[in-house]
């Protein structure tokens, strides 16, 4: 089933990169109105998220939002795939870093950084196209696929433009090792943690939230500067993504301090362009009493 998966994943890379754009949003927009209203995929998450993070809204609203979202789910899925195609120059025609000298001061003063992002526009055109803004050696850490086939497969196509991509359960031999050029580590840091042992607690988005510890935990140990990416869409198939700096001395910082900067970030960028993030994970399954209890 595995090596199936993997073949029609190859087979649906080949076809979308041929496919030019209007086309391939026309079938995202099918792909919407098909996963929204007729297989409904995960349509109780994604309604139960949108009410308790904004029990001020009607139920027309969160309608609204919820429909929105649907058709950002299908977009930020078939570009994905597509701009493992594309050519550098076209990605940058479509992808513009407004700020990089944020991140290459750093670069200048032989020093490593941490990049935090979040699964909020196209994140994933955001590593294809640092290679191209970065002076940084660039490597992003991320949870492996369940399937072998497919994770390596995708691995080989995001680091093609400068990116490395290693494994989460390896970040403190990664952290540790030497290299000559400064290096630039990307965090994807709102997905539900795994471990409710190892978590910080924040109200986020109206609601107790267990916030993964990997970006604050690192940038303290090796007193790292902490940069937040903030990713916004222009129009369909375009963003421009900012940087703002988090913090410039982590060491210096509280416990918790670094992880409530990047949710007060975050949550300020949801509240204004709600439909642009991925309501579909299950993001509160952890809850505080449970921790408590233990």
């Amino acid at each position: 089933m595995n090596y199936i998966e993997f073949l029609f994943l190859r087979c649906l890379y080949v076809l979308i990169s041929i496919i030019p754009f209007r086309l391939l949003y026309l079938i995202s927009d099918i792909c919407a109105f098909l996963i929204h209203y007729l297989i409904r995929y995960r349509i109780d998450t994604v309604s139960d998220n949108l009410k308790n993070a904004f029990p001020d809204k009607s139920n027309d609203e969160i309608k609204t939002i919820t429909r929105q979202f649907y058709k950002y789910l299908c977009d930020v899925a078939l570009e994905s795939i597509k701009g493992y195609s594309l050519s550098t120059k076209q990605l940058l025609r479509r992808y513009l870093v407004i700020n990089p000298d944020v991140v290459n001061k750093y670069y200048e003063k032989g020093q490593d950084i941490i990049i935090a992002m979040s699964h909020y526009c196209n994140w994933e055109w955001g590593t294809q196209a640092a290679g191209s803004y970065f002076k940084h050696k660039l490597v992003s850490l991320y949870k492996p696929l369940s399937n072998k086939y497919t994770d390596r497969y995708i691995n080989g196509l995001r680091m093609r433009r400068n990116m490395e991509f290693l494994s989460i359960y390896d970040a403190k031999y990664i952290f540790r090792s030497k290299d000559n050029k400064p290096k630039a580590y990307f965090f994807v840091s709102d997905q539900n943690p795994g471990n409710i042992k190892k978590v910080i607690w924040i109200k986020f988005l109206n609601q107790d939230t267990a916030c993964l510890r990997g970006v604050e935990d690192y940038a303290k140990l090796f007193n790292l500067p902490v940069i937040y990416l903030d990713i916004q869409r222009v129009k369909r198939g375009h963003y421009a993504l900012e940087m703002q700096e988090i913090c410039s001395n982590s060491s210096e910082t509280l416990k918790g301090e670094i992880t409530e900067r990047y949710m007060r970030k975050l949550e300020g960028i949801i509240i204004k362009k709600p439909e642009d993030w991925l309501w579909s994970h299950r993001r509160w399954k952890l809850k505080r009493q449970k921790q408590v209890s233990q």
